[in-house]
């Protein structure tokens, strides 16, 4: 694949992740995320805000110095001390960026720095040229870029083009825009902005709407060729786009997606749970690609398909994102199947009688317990081995049905009622009963599915 078609992975965790709540880190823990980082593969590690504290300013010194395969990027306001103190903390850098920025929008420049757009124009030119002399590597963002008068955002990047500045971010400060709205800024930048084919766009989208993923992925498809994006999504407010999320997209759909990333996708796993330990803020059970239940199955129809095949509800593999493997959750929802292959997991093959009875213990004990753990599935096979279970289980499954076939045979009388119900007729057999297993029709195994055995 040519190198146009590369998308820069900007991880930003240490800088505008570190921002969110709860987030801190101290120089030591950047330092270890960032190798962590560099593991992963990351193209540009945004290190931090280096006139902010010493602590930022000793975290940056660090990474420049210690971190050598990606870029090192430190944040500086459109102001000369800024600028300088931020390439003092990179001057050991292998590959140093200075991503200068300032704010765009009307509703910023009126209320936040109180200065005209003229003001504002020759700023940001002023610190690109600054940032210029110093460093060949350097970023300027558009601060509210999707909040910002189209015709004066155009010309404010060619002036900093002209500057000398080699990447143009536009931000979405606040989460505010859509895909499609999104999608047709970069074209218009695209368009209308002399010199910017001769330097990278970059989307940094906040999540205030739940739609940063999105609006990265349209900026991509737009023609943006750099993403800034967070471990785990963290970031101001709601957070930033997520890197885990938007590096899987990729790799997942590269028939919309076809672009060359350089993240090993197998360490984003690693590289979450160790942000966790770092910060102390756990990641949500739902989370997508690294959250606890991204690759956990409950519902019994569901576990029957993946024991059959595990793509009939993962479209990626655990492995491939550093998971140690799927999970089934055995709840209220699973079935005989999942129940079955867990008591084989444990070292015992139930016959047919057996998992009928566990089965339907299991069943009272879920009603009761969210999960049911190894532990009582252990002792519910001990029952069933033991002599507690009832003699005459088939008679008591049958009386069962047959209540069941009375009922609704006196709620309709049209249509013809199914010669068999759910039961050990229609399950799967086991461990002495695997011949039966074998020769099963499939119309019985339908049944079985429907009912999420």
């Amino acid at each position: 694949m040519s190198e146009h078609q590369h998308v820069v992975i900007f991880d930003t965790t240490l800088r505008d992740g570190e921002q969110s709540p709860g987030c801190s880190m101290t120089w030591v823990e950047k330092l270890r995320l960032a190798r962590q980082l560099d593991r992963l593969g990351v193209d540009v590690i945004e290190a931090g805000f280096p006139v902010a504290s010493d602590g930022d300013f000793r975290a940056v010194q660090a990474m420049a110095r210690y971190i050598r395969r990606p870029v090192i990027a430190a944040l500086a306001r459109c102001r000369p001390d800024d600028i300088d103190w931020a390439w003092r903390a990179l001057d050991e850098a292998a590959r140093p960026r200075i991503h200068t920025f300032l704010a765009t929008s009307d509703i910023h420049l009126q209320h936040k720095l109180k200065i005209s757009r003229l003001e504002c124009l020759k700023q940001a030119a002023d610190a690109v040229r600054r940032a210029k002399s110093c460093c060949p590597d350097v970023e300027f963002s558009a601060e509210d870029a999707t909040r910002s008068d189209p015709d004066f955002l155009c010309e404010i990047l060619q002036a900093v083009i002209d500057a000398g500045a080699s990447t143009v971010n536009i931000p979405d400060t606040v989460g505010y825009t859509v895909p499609a709205e999104f999608a047709e800024l970069i074209q218009t930048i695209r368009y209308r902005v002399p010199g910017i084919e001769h330097v990278t766009i970059s989307a940094h989208c906040h999540d205030d709407l739940g739609l940063a993923v999105a609006n990265s992925l349209a900026a991509v498809s737009a023609g943006a060729r750099q993403v800034e994006c967070t471990v785990n999504g963290i970031g101001e407010r709601a957070g930033n786009a997520s890197l885990e999320e938007l590096v899987m997209t990729m790799r997942v759909r590269p028939d919309r997606y076809p672009y060359r990333i350089n993240v090993c996708s197998e360490q984003l796993y690693r590289t979450s749970q160790l942000l966790c330990d770092i910060t102390g803020v756990p990641v949500q059970p739902n989370k997508a690609i690294i959250g606890r239940n991204a690759f956990a199955h409950e519902a019994g129809i569901h576990q029957d398909g993946m024991i059959k095949n595990s793509l009939t509800y993962e479209i990626m593999t655990p492995h491939s994102v550093g998971v140690p493997g799927s999970t089934f959750v055995l709840g209220k929802h699973s079935g005989r199947h999942a129940l079955a292959q867990r008591c084989e997991e444990l070292g015992f093959r139930l016959d047919r009688r057996e998992l009928d009875y566990v089965y339907r213990q299991f069943l009272a004990l879920a009603d009761d317990n969210k999960t049911v753990e190894n532990p009582s599935i252990l002792e519910l096979i001990k029952r069933a081995r033991c002599g507690h279970m009832p003699t005459d289980i088939t008679t008591d499954a049958t009386r069962g049905q047959a209540a069941t076939s009375h009922n609704l045979t006196s709620q309709t009388h049209s249509g013809p009622i199914p010669a068999v119900l759910p039961s050990e007729a229609n399950s799967y057999a086991f461990g002495a009963a695997a011949a039966v297993r074998e020769s099963a029709h499939e119309g019985e195994q339908q049944e079985d599915y429907l009912w999420g055995v």
